[in-house]
Formats: C-alpha cells, sequence, structure tokens
C-alpha cells in the first residue's frame, strides 16, 4: 500500500510539475501585441479616384480544416481537426475560387493558417497569394500559441493564424488595431487576440479611402464583443469625421441589424449570436447584408441543408458617403469551410 500510495503521489507530482511547466512557457512565449502594429507602409500609392467603384469579397475560410464533413469539439462536436487530404482539398477548394473573383478589387479573409497543427502546419497564406499574384497581401496575426492543451485526448497544438487583406492598389498604410478585452488568466494565454486590419487608400480629393477587415470575438459572454464593437465604432466615426471614406468587412460573430429569423429554404438560427445594436451608428451609416443565402452554419455536426442551422455573420458597414450598389451572399454549401463568402459592389460619394 505504501508502494502504491508513494507512486501515485509521484504521479501527481508529474502532472502538477507538467501543468506549471506549461503555464510557465504559455507565459513567456505569450502573443502580446500592441494596441496598433504597423504592417506596411509606402510614400507612393497611387490615388484613386474619389467617384471609384469597386467589388469587394470577405469570406472566413475557416482555416481549410472546418469542410462540410466536420464538426467541431469547440462546438459541441467530437472532432478535433480533419485529415491532412481533407485540408488541401479544401484550400484547392478556397484557390480555385478566388482565382475565379479576380475582378474583386478587394478580398478580406479571416482564419488563415500559417503554421497550425490544426492544418498540417501548411502555410495557407503563401498558398492563397500565391494562387491570386495580382494582388497585394497583408496578414494580421490574432492567433498565436505555442500549444493549445485541449481538448486533453487529442491537443490542438500550435496555432498561428490570422486575418489577410488583398487589394489592387497598393496602400499607403497597413496597420493592425488589436481589439480590447481578454479572457480570465490563465484561459487568456491559449485564446485568439482579436483585431481589425486597418488599409488606408490615398483619394485624389485629399481623403483616404479606409478598408478594414474585422474578425470580432465569438466565444465570450458578450461583454469582450460589446469593447470591440464600442472601440471600433469610435474609431470609424474619428476617420468618417476627417471626411474619409469607410468601408468594414469581415465575420462578426454578430448578426446585422434589423436581420429576418428566416432564410427560405434553410432552418435559420440565429439564437446563438447576438444582433448588433442598430442605433450604435447614426441613421446614415449603413450595415450592407442580405439574407436570403446564410453565410455561417453550427459545427455541432456535419453539414445536412436540411437539418442544419446557419445564420448570417458575415456582412459590411459602410459610411454615409459611400454607395451601396449591391451585395450577395454567395452559397458555396459550405464545401470547403464553414462559411459562405459574401460579396458586394460600393461607389465613393463624390463631395
Amino acid at each position: 500500500m505504501k508502494k502504491f500510495l508513494k507512486i501515485l503521489l509521484y504521479l501527481l507530482l508529474l502532472i502538477v510539475l507538467a501543468f506549471a511547466g506549461l503555464i510557465l512557457t504559455a507565459v513567456i512565449t505569450d502573443y502580446d501585441p500592441d494596441e496598433t502594429t504597423l504592417i506596411y507602409e509606402s510614400a507612393n500609392a497611387q490615388k484613386i479616384p474619389d467617384t471609384l467603384e469597386f467589388d469587394i469579397l470577405s469570406w472566413n475560410v475557416g482555416y481549410c480544416g472546418l469542410d462540410k464533413s466536420m464538426d467541431f469539439f469547440y462546438d459541441g462536436g467530437v472532432q478535433v481537426r480533419p485529415t491532412e487530404d481533407k485540408v488541401i482539398n479544401s484550400l484547392h477548394g478556397v484557390e480555385s475560387f478566388l482565382k475565379s473573383q479576380d475582378s474583386m478589387e478587394f478580398i478580406l479573409m479571416q482564419e488563415v493558417d500559417k503554421k497550425s497543427k490544426r492544418s498540417y502546419r501548411i502555410n495557407e497564406y503563401d498558398s492563397i497569394q500565391a494562387a491570386i499574384p495580382s494582388y497585394k497581401a497583408y496578414f494580421g496575426t490574432n492567433y498565436d500559441v505555442f500549444f493549445v492543451p485541449t481538448p486533453p485526448t487529442e491537443p490542438y497544438g500550435k496555432v498561428l493564424s490570422g486575418i489577410v487583406s488583398f487589394s489592387k492598389f497598393e496602400p499607403s498604410n497597413v496597420t493592425r488595431y488589436t481589439f480590447p478585452g481578454k479572457y480570465a488568466f490563465p484561459k487568456s494565454l491559449f485564446m485568439l487576440d482579436r483585431c481589425f486590419l486597418v488599409k488606408r487608400f490615398p483619394v485624389d480629393n485629399g481623403k483616404e479611402l479606409i478598408i478594414i477587415n474585422t474578425h470580432n470575438e465569438a466565444y465570450d459572454d458578450g461583454s469582450q464583443r460589446k469593447q470591440q464593437m464600442e472601440y471600433l465604432r469610435n474609431f470609424l466615426l474619428k476617420e468618417y469625421n476627417k471626411g474619409n471614406y469607410v468601408v468594414v468587412g469581415g465575420d462578426w460573430n454578430q448578426c446585422p441589424p434589423d436581420i429576418k429569423d428566416t432564410i427560405p429554404g434553410f432552418i435559420f438560427d440565429n439564437k446563438e449570436f447576438s444582433v448588433v445594436d442598430k442605433n450604435l451608428y447614426p441613421a446614415e451609416w449603413k450595415w450592407i447584408f442580405k439574407n436570403d443565402i446564410p453565410t455561417n452554419r453550427r459545427v455541432i455536426k456535419p453539414y445536412d441543408q436540411k437539418t442544419t442551422a446557419t445564420t448570417v455573420i458575415d456582412f459590411f458597414l459602410i459610411s454615409p458617403n459611400v454607395e451601396n450598389l449591391g451585395v450577395q451572399n454567395i452559397n458555396l454549401g459550405f464545401e470547403n469551410s464553414d462559411h459562405n463568402p459574401v460579396r458586394a459592389k460600393f461607389r465613393l460619394k463624390k463631395a
């Protein structure tokens, strides 16, 4: 009995030391970015006309690891990651679709991996960039953890991922802005550091076109999302008050104001997500979205159009000096991601 207790004690001590080592290493390697990080700057960016008409696409590609056959442990499913073949197949699917959309002036993407266990350490950013070489690409890190220990039976492991903004035009400035809000310690060491990526383009009237790629919090109790939305609002209103043109797109992890509660032909359920407060911005600001095709599906089980709950959390916001010329949710059947892409057409209003 004494020998058994001694062995048990040693095992417990080993577990405690391993956990302490994990936390210490996580603290030392923790990605803790400044509020702003300059990604790119140029003094030679060509000015765009103040009547510019442009197309823009937003798509969360789910790190090419959440195709229609996947469920996901963090959302109530059981799978942690797909096979490597499925990741490669989804990546090829993403690249093929983007090639078909090469008339877009701007492309905003979320959940693009650089070096993650969940996507077999494939550099998706480099692969996608090589597939659409006519675009200039800028990467903003929002998930950099040396080892995610959950689930214990099959740890998520290393993650290096972020949001990417592509454009046909060269920006004068690209800056990463850190969203406020943190999870409690030690959970914060293993979660995303949410951000938005701001690209500035000079306009020939002396103002700037501001294109913003956002990916808001998904798993909190709502308090972080509220902080993020207030922070973003203050930033946007300040830019608009300078006379700049503002377009924001991305995965908001919230439903847009005035969204309807049905999408014909789909199981629509927005109970999992909050709805953006319609009074958050002045009435002249416009939320641009469609309610005919879902942009996101629940990943508690593999996708089935007849039974899987879906919603709309990918959309755009434009300032009053930008005109909406149309928006389209593109139904890809969640073939390669748990999100469908959204494209829109806008035009700058001449002062």
